[in-house]
């Protein structure tokens, strides 16, 4: 099946945009519309971060494996998705790119590896649904970022300064 591509512009560098998406726990902030009961395993950010959740899409639910496999700061982070028992995987690429008002676009992209057959017989449905939820995922995306960013101002710790940010894991 062909990807899915959504973006969202957002008033932060890329960097500080990289920091927040490299934590895993940070993704159910945004995504929580359609990917519930959240467990996290490995490390709390970047290579090897792991998640498993419950999504519930397209009027049927599954459980699916979220691995950070690579991440480059601060443009590109790459997650490894197995779902359907192994039948679906999928690539989910986060890609930031600087604006010129310091801003950052971050668009993402949803890659089938290998999809169950009823999947693939109804690709362009799939295709839409995935891509309606994912426009949701980036305008909360944007504004979990100004409410992060929000948090983050005055803080002692020089979070709001881009750096790293403290590991918010529930």
């Amino acid at each position: 099946m062909r990807p899915v591509t959504v973006s969202t512009e957002v008033p932060y560098p890329p960097a500080r945009v990289h920091d927040f998406l490299e934590v895993m726990a940070h993704h159910q902030r945004f995504t929580d519309h359609y990917l519930t009961d959240w467990r996290y395993s490995g490390p709390s950010r970047g290579f090897g971060a792991r998640a498993t959740v419950t999504a519930a899409l397209g009027g049927t639910r599954t459980e699916v494996g979220i691995e950070v496999i690579n991440s480059e700061p601060p443009h590109r982070i790459v997650e490894h998705n197995v779902s359907a028992g192994g039948r679906r995987q999928a690539h989910g690429i986060y890609t930031i790119a600087p604006l010129p008002d310091g801003g950052s676009r971050v668009s993402f992209t949803y890659t089938w590896l290998c999809a169950p057959l009823p999947e693939r017989l109804l690709a362009p449905v799939v295709r839409a649904t995935m891509r309606r939820a994912n426009r949701t995922v980036m305008r909360r995306l944007a504004a979990e970022l100004a409410r992060y960013e929000g948090e983050s101002d005055g803080e002692a710790d020089g979070v709001g300064s881009g750096a790293t940010p403290p590991d918010r894991r529930p």
